[in-house]
């Protein structure tokens, strides 16, 4: 039984205004300020918000949570202020780039954009089978767990994209997510008793230790 509906992804940073502005152009989106601190990136409904909140912490490790992202071109997003991190090649069929905070993300070139320019989430986990399952058990959600040791969460509820991947990675986690996702229960205590961990004020923490926002729902 679904206990999590996604609501919205966040995103740490020491220059909302900047990032914000530079992922509304990236992905076609309106950028607006709710005070000197932070703002979001809005779409054409809620759940595909971007929210950004100043942080005073630089960025010292990779990120664990970035977006797949479709665009036109490299070139063309270099031009916005992104750069080039690694590029496609080597069986890869996208390039790996950086905001301009160094907030990580993957780009797939297509000739036509489609009406959303957000492909995926994307998590790193040390054991992603077992990390997708539990988020795919608290989505009410089947769970694709593929040959090379990815696993996608599929039809989750109000997400705004295709899926929400969970990535092999054998780096240990050493600092908080800046870039996360948000959800809303119907009560806390379950998500507890499904094993997640409260780190803050409406934060937690899967059992990977990836944080996400939580909100308490109505219905």
């Amino acid at each position: 039984m679904a206990i999590a509906r996604f609501k919205k992804v966040t995103m740490e940073c020491r220059d909302p205004e900047r990032v914000g502005a530079f992922w509304a152009d990236v992905l076609g989106r309106t950028w607006k300020a709710y005070d000197a601190d932070s703002g979001g990136v809005f779409g054409p409904t809620p759940r595909h918000t971007i929210w950004l909140t100043r942080t005073a912490e630089p960025k010292t490790v990779k990120n664990r949570v970035h977006l797949d992202v479709y665009a036109l071109s490299v070139a063309g997003l270099e031009v916005l202020g992104a750069s080039i991190l690694l590029p496609q090649g080597d069986g890869r069929t996208w390039t790996v780039m950086a905001d301009p905070e160094g907030n990580e993300f993957c780009t797939f070139v297509r000739d036509e954009l489609p009406e959303d320019r957000v492909a995926g989430l994307v998590a790193d986990a040390a054991d992603p089978r077992t990390a997708a399952q539990w988020w795919g058990d608290l989505f009410g959600v089947p769970v694709k767990h593929s040959d090379e040791g990815w696993s996608a969460i599929e039809q989750v509820p109000d997400l705004p994209m295709r899926s929400i991947s969970v990535n092999p990675v054998p780096e240990p986690k050493t600092a908080p997510n800046r870039v996360r996702w948000e959800i809303s229960v119907p009560a806390y205590a379950e998500l507890e008793a499904a094993g997640a961990r409260p780190v803050g004020p409406g934060v937690y923490a899967d059992p990977e230790g990836n944080e996400f926002g939580v909100v308490l729902r109505r219905s």
